[in-house]
């Protein structure tokens, strides 16, 4: 364990489970009310909070991520009916355009945060 990570690798991955089902559960209820304004804005808002709210990591952030575009990429094939789920409108386009935003979101969580800048105490550098 590296970096003071506390809890063991079984762990993690036992958290990124419900990650992914807390991510397809959010881009379900974005793509279901993505056709109305107030749903798309609420559904990213969601969606926004929840990359920002987990702590980077595959077995969170990247978890949620990947479980937020399984849905996208399930959904926009063509149905039997010969319709689609999301539209081609600017919702429909605003929405996929989320789902590649969310998919960068969740690899970017993998770089750890760095820690303060210090002054190197070299002489001649402004304090």
């Amino acid at each position: 364990m590296s970096r003071g990570d506390t809890m063991p690798a079984w762990g993690r991955a036992l958290l990124a489970v419900p990650c992914a089902l807390l991510g397809l559960g959010v881009s379900v209820c974005t793509v279901a009310l993505h056709g109305y304004a107030w749903g798309l804005a609420l559904g990213l808002a969601a969606t926004a909070a929840s990359l920002v709210a987990l702590p980077a990591g595959w077995w969170s952030r990247l978890s949620f991520a990947l479980g937020w575009v399984a849905v996208l990429v399930l959904v926009t094939p063509e149905r039997a009916e010969g319709d689609f789920v999301v539209a081609g409108d600017v919702d429909g386009y605003l929405l996929l355009g989320a789902g590649i935003l969310v998919f960068g979101a969740g690899f970017v969580g993998l770089i750890a945060p760095r820690g303060p800048v210090r002054d190197s105490g070299q002489p001649g550098t402004a304090p």
